[in-house]
């Protein structure tokens, strides 16, 4: 299925790079002149323009999943949507459920008595880290800038918002240090979750961002990802992305805004196809049945 709209409808002329500290999370992402992160990785396999071209003209509800990495955010950070505590075991109760929803149309995050003990412990885990607490210091840096650029390759208008840019820089590096939580930290789990969720592409996009800013001082500027485990006893796993992570994450976002500038020249946005196709099986599956039922 192609979805068909008006060429242009959410395209700004093309301007210089902006940074601001004055808007809110949900004002940031209800800019529809420019794209994020998030937006071109939506745009590639497994996402197609179709899906994010609905998804962003249809913002989803809250996700659940979401609510912990939320507040384990606001936090470590500082800045995010404000959580109510829900005094419950869990949501099985209809008083549970009604203060929990109450919450969302408040737009804070529900969290039951356990996960607000929990994400206590997990950003008190990260003050005690070495590393992680000096570079999360709130008097060290500024949370979650938002910044706007323009591509020159593609004239796409881009954003980014930084978890974190200290404001102290070593050896003159700037550091842009970006939070997450997960269920497990160990560095296999970390390398799949990068490749699988295009956080190589995510770390690329910023770095262009904060350059095109003007944010980094003139020398290169490091992008680290902050993993934090959601189990006790609330491991931290500090990592930077080699080279060719980066260089590939650089060439999927070439790709998504080529893609993107196409379809908002063009006002068409494909889906995955408008005809019938061939699917073999995946090769993994077409190996394991060769050998179990071919003579």
């Amino acid at each position: 299925m192609t979805i068909t709209v008006q060429p242009g409808a959410t395209t700004a002329p093309a301007a210089g790079p902006v940074v601001r500290d004055d808007l809110t999370s949900e004002q940031y992402h209800a800019d529809r002149t420019s794209i994020s992160s998030s937006g071109l990785r939506a745009i590639l396999a497994p996402g197609c323009p179709a899906q994010f071209h609905y998804d962003r003209e249809h913002p989803a509800a809250p996700k659940r999943e979401f609510d912990l990495g939320h507040a384990a955010h606001k936090l470590v950070l500082g800045e995010g949507p404000e959580f109510r505590i829900i005094d419950f075991p869990d949501y099985r109760k209809t008083a549970a459920q009604n203060e929990r929803d109450e919450a969302y149309a408040l737009d804070m995050v529900p969290l039951l008595t356990k996960e607000h003990d929990q994400v206590q412990a997990m950003a008190e885990a990260i003050r005690q880290h070495p590393v992680a607490g000096p570079l999360f210091d709130p008097v060290s840096g500024v949370a979650e800038l938002s910044i706007f650029w323009t591509d020159p390759r593609t004239g796409v208008r881009c954003r980014c918002r930084p978890d974190w840019l200290p404001h102290r820089q070593e050896n003159g590096r700037l550091v842009v240090v970006d939070y997450k939580t997960a269920k497990a930290v160990d560095p296999d789990a970390i390398s799949k979750a990068v490749y699988e969720r295009g956080y190589h592409a995510q770390a690329a996009l910023y770095l262009d961002g904060v350059k095109a800013a003007g944010l980094h001082g003139g020398q290169e500027p490091a992008f680290v990802f902050a993993f934090q485990a959601k189990t006790p006893p609330y491991l931290v796993h500090l990592v930077e992305l080699d080279f060719p992570a980066l260089a590939l994450g650089a060439a999927r976002n070439e790709r998504a805004l080529r893609i993107y500038a196409e379809c908002e020249r063009t006002g068409v946005w494909p889906g995955f196809n408008d005809r019938i196709t061939y699917l073999p099986l995946p090769p993994w599956a077409e190996r394991k049945d060769h050998e179990e039922y071919t003579p």
